[in-house]
């Protein structure tokens, strides 16, 4: 195999290692003849770009990152508690809290990835990052730059970044959110827009995000990878539950945020199941090869389900996968994003992940042999 790097991906990293400079090259994979290998992630995804690009779309996303935080023992392994700071969502951080994520988001710029925002999260020691918007071969470049130098600027520290789903029982999960759009490849506007629309989407948008409805159950399986994703999914605060879209209700799958006036070009679709574990080229993969089913099949989008957590309205709605066992046997029989991931990647990865299933089904954990070992 020939490692081949994207030029476009050059950056100084802004850590030293024994006392030098370290540069950062994003690189395809391709066979000895020069020929792209059709197991190479980032590979996969180009794939499914020039298949949005042959029907003359850009597809744009903004990710929002989420963390956990922890201390670490004396050979720097996390220790769970007790919490690196106590804020909760939006509320004002310990101080070393708030120093620690300008000094994440500072090295983030200096590797010319912009941030939009940073915050604390619900879960005592959980941050959110939020990166801008652009192309998403460029985003998913950025994800996995991004969680290498988080976790960098974290072990400087003396500290562990994460980016499992849910580490703690007692606390939230962390998800990745993405919000989409696709651009005319000519012109840049976004084809997603129409100010005449209720919810500010256009008819490629509304049969874009009836595409992912379809093909949600299956994707999970790639946007939420591990078994431990699903101990987030359907369980921790506004993780989706149900195969529905919205605009207010945050605990839809897929929610449409609102626009300020003579905003309309920012009509965006927030896919709230991906959690950063996922690997970013194969999650924007199957994102973008289901809402181009949509709109290939022009598929009708059912109504949304607007309601609060508080008030729960009667309507019957597909739930996404309990388990990540679920979650593969969708994907197993998801025509459309097999092909998107390639025949190669597919089996591979539903053989890998079928793997990990099964080890972790044999697994006897603590919680068992407390309950019922001087029971039975």
């Amino acid at each position: 195999m020939l490692l081949v790097p994207d030029p476009n991906t050059f950056a100084v990293l802004p850590w030293t290692v024994h006392g030098g400079l370290s540069a950062r090259l994003i690189c395809s994979v391709h066979t000895l003849n020069g020929e792209p290998f059709v197991g190479d992630p980032r590979t996969v995804l180009q794939g499914v770009i020039e298949d949005a690009k042959s029907l003359g779309y850009k597809f744009v996303t903004g990710i929002e990152l989420e963390f956990y935080v922890f201390k670490t023992d004396a050979d720097g392994l996390p220790l769970l508690t007790p919490p690196t700071d106590r804020a909760s969502y939006f509320d004002m951080s310990s101080l070393p809290a708030q120093s620690l994520r300008r000094e994440m988001m500072e090295t983030l710029s200096a590797l010319n990835l912009s941030v939009t925002s940073a915050h604390s999260e619900i879960g005592h020691g959980q941050h959110e990052i939020d990166l801008a918007h652009g192309d998403a071969l460029v985003m998913a470049d950025t994800v996995l730059t991004a969680r290498v130098a988080l976790k960098q600027v974290a072990a400087r520290h003396g500290l562990y970044c994460t980016f499992m789903p849910r580490p703690l029982a007692e606390q939230p999960g962390s998800g990745m959110h993405v919000h989409q759009s696709l651009h005319d490849r000519e012109t840049g506007k976004n084809v997603f827009a129409d100010p005449e629309d209720e919810y500010g989407m256009s008819v490629a948008a509304r049969a874009f995000l009836a595409g992912q409805l379809v093909h949600a159950r299956a994707m999970c399986a790639v946007l939420a990878p591990l078994v431990n994703s699903y101990k987030r999914l359907g369980t921790s605060i506004e993780a989706p539950v149900q195969v529905t879209w919205a605009h207010i209700n945050r605990g839809a799958l897929i929610r449409v945020p609102g626009s300020a006036n003579g905003a309309d070009a920012s009509t965006r679709l927030e896919l709230r199941c991906p959690d950063p574990s996922a690997n970013p080229y194969l999650a924007t993969a199957v994102m973008l090869a289901a809402g181009i089913d949509g709109i290939r099949r022009r598929l009708p989008l059912p109504e949304p389900l607007e309601e609060t957590f508080a008030v729960k309205r009667p309507r019957v709605a597909d739930i996404l996968p309990r388990s990540l066992g679920e979650a593969l046997d969708n994907l197993e029989q998801d025509d459309v994003l097999l092909q998107a991931l390639g025949a190669y990647v597919s089996d591979r990865y539903l053989e890998a992940k079928r793997s990990e299933y099964r080890d972790y089904k044999r697994q006897v954990t603590r919680w068992e042999l407390e309950r019922y070992l001087g029971r039975y």
